[in-house]
């Protein structure tokens, strides 16, 4: 199935993932791409990925792991990096994750939502990680739970008025896309971004691909000749 290009007549977008590094496999070439249109884009990191290096502890890798992520994020327009500081490696699915993603989408007021793939595997059939899972369908949900006032009631206590105007909802890395991000022009800056998770790409180790195989192998189109170079695939659920 031919797949859609993705809209691009909105103005505001929050990026909603379970660690650091995950929105740089891919996600952020079209934000470049967006924010140099003029869009406003930010991150919403759902842990700080502290359970993600073997050889250094928690309270280490999280803080390094957070400065990886502000500085990948750097490199393609995006200045708002926030963490919900749930614990790596066992984010569950459910009415309390709900409502912090209703509450920051509230806070924030977005057109579009991005997020990776709640789905059980990835394109070419690895499985996909429980995190991923969880936060992927919880974003989902929220987008529908931040427009009613009767869900959370709380929220409106909190100043947090319902917010209706998310438009779409995106997720990555999807086994199913619908739509395609053109990302040929800011393929360098994604490349940039990965880098800058550098201590936790070494600790993956010397036969871990570099970030440009990665972002080559994850982006290029050259498989399907109505692409450009590089694209995002994405799967999009409209509101």
């Amino acid at each position: 199935m031919a797949l859609t290009p993705f809209p691009e007549d909105w103005q505001t977008a929050l990026c909603i993932a379970a660690h650091p590094d995950d929105l740089e496999y891919g996600t952020a070439a079209a934000v470049a791409k967006w924010t140099e249109q003029g869009k406003t884009v930010s991150y919403l990191l759902a842990t700080r990925g502290e359970a993600g290096i073997d050889g250094m502890a928690p309270d280490q890798a999280g803080p390094l792991r957070e400065q990886e992520e502000r500085d990948g994020a750097a490199k393609v327009g995006v200045d708002v990096v926030e963490f919900l500081g749930l614990t790596d490696g066992v984010v569950e699915y459910g009415v309390p994750l709900r409502r912090l993603i209703a509450a920051e989408i509230r806070r924030r007021r977005p057109d579009v939502l991005l997020t990776g793939t709640h789905r059980e595997r990835f394109p070419g059939g690895f499985t996909n990680q429980a995190d991923h899972r969880a936060v992927g369908l919880a974003v989902i949900d929220a987008s529908a739970d931040a427009g009613n006032r009767w869900i959370f009631p709380e929220l409106l206590a909190e100043g947090l008025e319902p917010w209706s105007g998310v438009r779409h909802v995106a997720l990555a890395a999807s086994p199913e896309p619908t739509h395609v991000v053109d990302v040929s022009d800011t393929f360098e800056p994604a490349v940039a971004s990965l880098e800058a998770h550098g201590e936790y790409l070494a600790a993956l180790g010397p036969d871990y691909p570099s970030p440009r195989d990665l972002l080559q192998q994850i982006l290029g189109s050259a498989d399907d000749p109505d692409l450009g170079e590089y694209s995002l695939r994405l799967e999009v659920f409209d509101r």
